[in-house]
């Protein structure tokens, strides 16, 4: 039998490499020939009718219809910059705040230097120049920047050129004034916790103050004598959170109020947000289990509040951005999961329904915004299939849903600021990434970049094609894969299974979507002789609210359930060999693939773990709370579905790799896992990378991770 697949091996090997181009290491991860194009610096202007786009250190306007360029609105290139990491416009686009020399703190935040171009002038003047900045932005009327230097809040007249500074108390690892703490930034995505009035006399921000949070320590390597220690505060399950705080600032008195949150300290402010009038300011307040949001209305004079829309919920509430006040200031539109699925809604300010504005058994994905001159709501949706996505706009009460965009697999939009055009980012799992300009009717206007030179790849490289299937789990639930199989496959020809996952709550993998990050990577491994296959499992999106929020208080239970039905049920199929299935993943991902080598000892061979999560009561309080509770609450959550408690069950081939400065799945994980194994007398491999963090990439490090890896499969699950 080994011989025979061997030499089948050996044979589609050779007759394929005759008709195709090899994909190499090289080619994938150091070389980017095989690198998807996207649109850099993308704006819509204020007209509609035009964006501007950055192209290597310059900005230029194009016009939307035609693509002839307009004015060239900056060139660094004559200022002595050397990059342009980012920039915006004032609100009349006189001026263009630019953002350079980003130094990464963590996942989205950055230390910077911002400069403020007038363009009728053409002078660059630095915002200011005592310290670096974060989360620069325009005051509405474009005569102010307010900003954060060292845990403050400031803001400069750009007419006479001076800073006020507005709080004094900021201090590393301490207080933090507009700027989200660790945890707010990675599990909210709340990063610039402040917000300008639309009138831009006031300003509204969060006060963190997570001195009782406790502190965890990495080390970073540099060539000196002794390592770098960089410590900051890290709330890990249980723990004390931030104490939070939100005031208001009166530019014109100069004076701040306290909003009032209540009397339960032990609470999440994820979101602010102003209303029209410039009086009022709405605060999310969520309380520590995540399954009761309150939006307060608060008055800006004196920071008194009321409940303006309360919901609570069985499992858990996500956080999201889809709030949008009315102009008339007494209607707003929301989303919500309240009815199995989630929809949209329009409320009015006392938080009674008005309409349910989307309906049925789909979730909308993404809110688009609000149309106030034609009353329209625009949206994405996984109507068709959870597996697609499709572009939808419905007037505000509720009528005439039109479908804007449903052609090939996946679907997403940016709409301008007049809603009378759109770029559609359309793809599918064969074909690459497109942009295109759309009128809003639909119409189609030209194309903005189609990767014609990954078009050129696929038919020089051949690659197999992503094939979908479905699959019955043990419950008989039906669960959505896809697969890639060799070149020259041969159905009578049994092949090494590698399974790709990630599994997390809300999460997809299984779209009919190009992939960017690892699709000639797998096109690679296949080409090696390996089917690749992914599968959702239950907890992940587009399928409802139940679906998705099943794995409540047992995260990695049904997941790795699931990975293991889909093994077998792969297993079983006459062209997979059954004695080497292996398992892939990275973070949650990788700790599903422990999990799934450690249960599912009798199916799979090998395991691949990066950066993975080996035990809940280490990570962090908002996304493991969010699903966990806390260990003390849910004692056998934690210990049933945590790898550290199964290390005596290893059989197979286990590869352990880490970023030993991962701000996120501290590099604790993988040290404790190792610990376990050794424990149980179990043998490993282990790789792991100093001073990176949980992406591990830059300069070689993605080349030498996937070398290893690819070796390791290769090594484990080929037979010799």
């Amino acid at each position: 039998m080994k011989l025979r697949i061997l030499f089948s091996l050996l044979l589609v090997s050779i007759t394929c490499l005759s008709a195709q181009r090899v994909i190499t290491l090289e080619d994938v991860w150091q070389n980017g020939v095989f690198q998807t194009r996207i649109l850099p610096g993308f704006r819509f202007l204020q007209d509609g009718k035009h964006y501007s786009q950055r192209e290597g250190n310059r900005i230029v306007e194009y016009d939307l219809v035609t693509g002839r360029p307009g004015r060239l609105l900056f060139d660094g290139n004559a200022y002595g910059l050397n990059h342009i990491d980012d920039y915006s416009f004032s609100s009349d686009e006189s001026k263009i705040l630019i953002q350079t020399s980003s130094q990464r703190v963590y996942r989205h935040s950055t230390l910077d230097i911002f400069l403020v171009f007038d363009m009728s002038t053409g002078s660059l003047k630095p915002l200011f120049e005592e310290a670096r900045q974060q989360y620069a932005s325009f005051s509405p009327d474009g005569s102010r920047v307010a900003f954060v230097s060292n845990n403050n809040i400031y803001y400069k007249d750009l007419s006479s050129d001076k800073v006020r500074q507005i709080t004094h108390d900021g201090k590393r690892n301490e207080i933090l004034n507009g700027g989200g703490d660790w945890v707010y930034e990675e599990e909210f995505t709340l990063v610039k916790a402040y917000e300008w009035s639309p009138d831009g006399t006031k300003i509204a921000y969060i006060r963190f103050d997570e001195t009782r949070v406790p502190e965890f320590t990495m080390m970073k390597y540099h060539d000196s004598l002794y390592p770098e220690y960089v410590t900051f505060k890290y709330p890990k399950v249980g723990e004390r959170n931030s104490l939070v705080k939100v005031k208001i600032f009166d530019l014109g008195k100069g004076k701040t109020e306290e909003v009032n949150l209540g009397n339960n300290e032990d609470i999440y402010v994820p979101r602010i947000k102003w209303f029209p009038d410039s009086e009022e300011l709405c605060v999310f307040r969520m309380n520590r289990h995540q399954n009761h949001l309150e939006l307060l209305n608060v008055k800006a004079r004196n920071g008194r509040s009321r409940v303006m829309l309360e919901e609570k919920n069985r499992y858990y509430i996500d956080i999201h951005d889809n709030l949008t006040f009315l102009d008339d200031g007494r209607r707003f539109i929301w989303s919500s999961e309240q009815d199995g699925y989630n929809h949209i809604y329009l409320y009015d300010i006392r938080g009674r329904k008005v309409a349910q504005l989307t309906k049925g058994n789909f979730d909308v994905t993404s809110y688009y915004g609000y149309d106030p001159q034609r009353e329209r709501i625009f949206y994405q949706a996984a109507e068709r299939s959870p597996l697609k996505r499709e572009i939808y706009s419905v007037d505000l009460n509720g009528s005439n849903n039109r479908t804007l965009a449903d052609g090939m697999g996946y679907q997403s939009a940016q709409f301008s600021s007049t809603f009378d055009y759109y770029v559609l980012q359309s793809s599918d799992a064969n074909s690459p990434t497109s942009f295109n300009v759309f009128e809003e009717d639909g119409s189609f206007v030209r194309t903005l970049e189609n990767n014609e030179h990954l078009k050129a790849k696929i038919s020089e490289y051949r690659p197999s094609p992503v094939e979908f299937f479905e699959m019955q789990n043990r419950s008989g639930t039906t669960l959505h894969g896809w697969m890639i199989k060799p070149p020259g496959f041969d159905s009578g020809t049994e092949y090494p299974l590698l399974m790709f996952l990630y599994g997390g709550p809300g999460s997809q993998m299984v779209v009919d979507r190009w992939e960017v990050r690892y699709h000639w990577w797998f096109q690679m491994m296949a080409q090696k002789g390996f089917v690749i296959a992914c599968i959702d499992n239950r907890g992940t999106g587009a399928r409802g609210e139940e679906f998705k929020k099943m794995t409540y208080l047992q995260l990695g239970k049904f997941e790795t359930e699931d990975q293991i039905d889909a093994a077998h049920y792969l297993s079983d199929l006459p062209f997979i060999d059954d004695d080497n299935v292996g398992i892939f993943g990275w973070s949650y991902g990788g700790y599903m693939s422990s999990l799934c080598l450690l249960k599912g000892n009798d199916v799979f061979k090998a395991a691949i773990a990066v950066a993975p999560v080996t035990n809940w009561k280490w990570y962090d309080t908002i996304y493991t709370e969010r699903y966990m509770r806390t260990e003390s609450e849910n004692r056998s959550g934690y210990q049933d579905n945590s790898p550290v408690y199964f290390a005596d069950r290893l059989k197979g081939d286990y590869l352990l790799v880490h970023g030993m400065a991962d701000d996120n799945v501290h590099f604790q994980h993988t040290v404790e896992m190792v610990n376990a194994l050794i424990a149980n007398n179990k043998q490993f491999d282990t790789y792991f990378y100093p001073n990176q963090a949980h992406g591990i990439s830059g300069g070689n490090s993605r080349l030498h991770l996937f070398s290893k890896i690819t070796s390791f499969i290769t090594e484990k699950l080929l037979i010799k």
